[in-house]
């Protein structure tokens, strides 16, 4: 799996004009699912997302996590499926997606990896699964990490 996850002031995704997900503080999570992913992948991406520290304590430094501040600082996920993280444009000027995980067992996956983070106690919103979708969002910092399970684990 991959991720880029930014830490944002508020950001939402709509679907047709109508807004399916909105959260004020917090991570925006795009997720692409591999086509070599499977269950254990997505629990294990999930608890690294929700352990990531990269929220300031006190002091000004990036000590707290999502896990840390969610509950009591009123913190949430946005997760956006997003296939395209798996574009590869090597060759020629059209990205091929040949590594994206087919949709059904990327949309397993997907939900997989939100189930984990709901599970962990985190309020979790979320796109609309293979469909145009708009985010908006205001980053904060701006602080943004890219993620894939091939590199962290």
């Amino acid at each position: 799996m991959r991720a880029v996850i930014q830490r944002v002031t508020r950001a939402r995704v709509s679907v047709g004009g109508e807004v399916i997900g909105q959260i004020g503080r917090g991570l925006l999570v795009f997720v692409g699912v591999n086509r070599d992913d499977g269950p254990d992948d997505a629990a294990s991406f999930a608890a690294k997302v929700a352990a990531l520290r990269i929220f300031e304590d006190d002091s000004g430094k990036t000590n707290l996590s999502i896990a840390d501040i969610g509950p009591a600082g009123n913190a949430a996920l946005l997760v956006v499926s997003q296939f395209t993280l798996y574009a590869d444009a090597r060759k020629g000027n059209r990205p091929s997606f040949d590594r994206a995980a087919p949709p059904e067992a990327a949309r397993a996956l997907y939900e997989s990896f939100v189930e984990h983070l709901r599970a962990a106690g985190l309020r979790c919103e979320t796109g609309r699964f293979q469909t145009m979708m708009e985010v908006e969002l205001v980053n904060d910092g701006p602080f943004t990490i890219l993620l894939d399970t091939e590199k962290i684990f």
